[in-house]
């Protein structure tokens, strides 16, 4: 038996897609199985029940909008031979659309009841004090800067499990997709950070981040049965979860440069100028001020989606951001380096 520790923010991303219903799944075969079993912080509902209604919002809103840019490319390059049949089979999937939003509702009301029937870790004050003694040594989760005490928490409550349980008669699993907070910096991100090594010391403690390979690593042979009956694999991502994600990185570019000029206004680099005080020749160093009022409720809508946290990253960070935005737009026709935002 593996009890397996799976952080929010896993939860909150297999809400968002039909690959994540598949994912989640394989976990209850596992569970079924009894392979596994689930270990979750106090701390989850609280931060879950925060974030549900927003995925269940954006897996409707975003799709919608990258759907029309498909249907815009369609219209521009398709071939005219199938140009009017294929916009028409996009008309009929475009209004199937909505559905995308009761799905994601469907998926988020499975895991609830499945978090119902976990092992629930009790935040105590010994673990809050040793999350807040994180943040004074500036050790990960806190080697950003941010606040990351909800991290720390989260970490320290799967620490404390494993101190309890020592020595362990079954192996344990940490499962996130916070690599900023939690993997190793400018290195392999299934990896722990270097602050993190003694929690992830020995076979019995494995860090992961992915949940497919999580359960592959506890059991392949049942994953490859599942997908054989299920016709299912971890191939290629379809069309929509690439955009949903083109469309995430583009607008954290675009939060990213905005500060940039943020600061360079507050330096007095830039200038805010009235419209009829533009001119061409001084437009790099100067920026209506309308323009700019309008970039600043943009931001702050940014930062409501995303959280504030989530956009305070390195310079390291904020290029793999700007690379992976490359790598989806060339995937999807783009010529390489195409940043535009």
């Amino acid at each position: 038996m593996v009890k397996i520790f799976i952080d929010t923010c896993v939860w909150l991303d297999i809400a968002k897609t039909s690959k994540g219903e598949q994912t989640l799944n394989l976990l209850l075969s596992f569970i079924d199985e009894e392979e596994v079993s689930l270990i979750l912080p106090e701390i989850f509902f609280s931060e879950f029940e925060r974030n549900k209604d927003r995925v269940i919002a954006d897996a409707g809103k975003s799709l919608s909008s990258q759907f029309k840019k498909v249907k815009e490319m369609v219209s521009r390059h398709g071939s005219d031979s199938i140009k009017t049949d294929l916009l028409s089979h996009l008309d009929d999937i475009d209004k199937k659309i909505p559905t995308m939003s009761g799905a994601a509702f469907n998926t988020i009301a499975r895991i609830e009841q499945l978090a119902r029937h976990a092992e629930v870790i009790t935040v105590t004050d010994e673990i809050k004090l040793r999350a807040t003694q994180r943040a004074i040594e500036k050790k990960a989760p806190f080697h950003l800067s941010k606040n990351s005490i909800g991290d720390a928490i989260i970490i320290e409550c799967y620490n404390d499990y494993k101190a309890r349980n020592s020595p362990q008669e079954f192996g344990l699993i940490f499962v996130t997709h916070n690599v900023s907070d939690f993997s190793l910096k400018n290195g392999n991100q299934k990896q722990p950070h270097e602050d993190l090594i003694d929690i992830f010391d020995s076979p019995n403690s494995q860090y992961f981040i992915s949940l497919p390979e999580a359960l592959n690593s506890i059991n392949p042979n049942l994953v490859e049965e599942i997908q054989y009956e299920n016709d299912w694999d971890f191939g290629f991502r379809n069309l929509s979860e690439v955009l949903y994600a083109q469309n995430e990185l583009e607008q954290k570019v675009w939060y990213n440069r905005h500060k940039n000029r943020e600061y360079l206004i507050k330096k007095g680099k830039i200038k805010l100028i009235n419209r009829e005080d533009f001119k061409i020749a001084s437009s790099q160093l100067t920026i209506i001020k309308d323009i700019w009022e309008g970039a600043l409720a943009s931001a702050k809508k940014v930062e409501e989606q995303y959280g504030v946290e989530n956009l305070t990253l390195t310079d390291f960070e904020w290029g793999m951001i700007n690379g992976k935005l490359s790598a989806l737009r060339w995937v999807l026709g783009d010529e390489w380096d195409n940043l535009d935002t």
